[in-house]
């Protein structure tokens, strides 16, 4: 009898020894995903509060704003840069950035000064009809009404 129940006594250790490594490994697992998450969150949080931040804006001391910009290709981009009263129209592509023209910044009523652009107003119309009023323009051109 005590063969019988030392035999049943190892195998009984055997398993607590096997389920014991499972549970080792289970616990290192969920440590790593524990870890894995908090990494994330932590990334998350980070670009949460450098988009509210929003450091683009005042690059340069506030001295730099981007008027706007349109994609000519896949790598190419013209953009509208005022620095210092001053608009610079750039050609950026290929890895350089090119000044294609340089014109004075329009003069800005003192409300329009801190106005963003509005949300849903196009590149486009945005551009003619900040080249219109700095040519003297004004209101009606050829595809206004």
């Amino acid at each position: 009898m005590s063969s019988t129940a030392s035999s049943e006594s190892a195998s009984g250790l055997d398993s607590l020894a096997v389920g014991g490594d499972a549970l080792v490994g289970m616990a290192t697992l969920g440590k790593t995903a524990a870890a894995l998450a908090l990494v994330i969150a932590i990334i998350l949080v980070c670009t949460a509060l450098l988009r509210r931040w929003n450091p683009q804006k005042r690059a340069a001391g506030g001295h730099l704003r981007v008027i706007g910009s349109a994609a000519l290709g896949s790598r190419e981009r013209v953009v509208i840069v005022e620095v210092e009263g001053t608009w610079l129209v750039l050609g950026v592509g290929g890895g350089q950035v090119s000044k294609l023209h340089e014109l004075e910044a329009p003069a800005r009523p003192d409300g329009e000064a801190s106005r963003p652009p509005v949300e849903g107003e196009r590149f486009a119309a945005r551009f003619a009809r900040a080249l219109k009023h700095n040519a003297g323009l004004g209101g009606r051109g050829r595809g206004d009404s």
